[in-house]
């Protein structure tokens, strides 16, 4: 169905639609001329003070809002510290001081790997595999320290299974 122009005393057909509002939920139909003339004309930060422009503005580039912008800053600055921090002292990440939050027996385990706190269950099975293979009882030249160490390898491995739920 073609619309009448709402501009008015216009008798031509309304074929492009303009904004009402800036939520752009509603629009007026009006010709080509008329809905050049009110485009030109449309302000979408008519009635808007300047903090409240602003504050659209953050929010549509950066999808925060102006009041949150220094908690934003605060964490990025947090972040780059950590970052930096990692990047520059890696070995004082691997040395790092234990958490009271890892169980005494799962840093045990990872001593007998030789693994930081923080690794991950491919490295322990990565290690495993490499330590098994060296003193497996069957394959190593001294078998009963390799017994005894293959037992501990085993141990160790085991309780790391049950931690990462594998």
């Amino acid at each position: 169905m073609i619309k009448k122009c709402e501009h008015p005393g216009c008798t031509k057909a309304g074929t492009c639609r303009a904004p009402k509002t800036r939520d752009l939920r509603e629009y007026w139909w009006f010709c080509k001329e008329h809905a050049a003339e009110y485009n030109k004309n449309w302000n979408y930060y008519a009635d808007m003070s300047p903090d409240e422009i602003d504050a659209e503005w953050e929010r549509e580039t950066f999808g925060i809002a102006d009041k949150d912008k220094d908690k934003t800053n605060k964490n990025e600055a947090d972040y780059v510290k950590f970052l930096n921090d990692f990047l520059m002292g890696r070995d004082k990440f691997d040395t790092m001081p234990v958490k009271k939050t890892v169980p005494a027996q799962i840093v045990s385990a990872l001593k007998v790997f030789e693994l930081p706190i923080t690794a991950s269950w491919r490295e322990v099975g990565i290690k495993y595999r490499a330590l098994a293979k060296k003193y497996h009882p069957d394959t190593a030249k001294n078998k009963e320290s390799a017994t005894m160490e293959f037992t501990k390898i085993t141990t160790a491995y085991e309780t790391l299974k049950k931690y990462f739920n594998k």
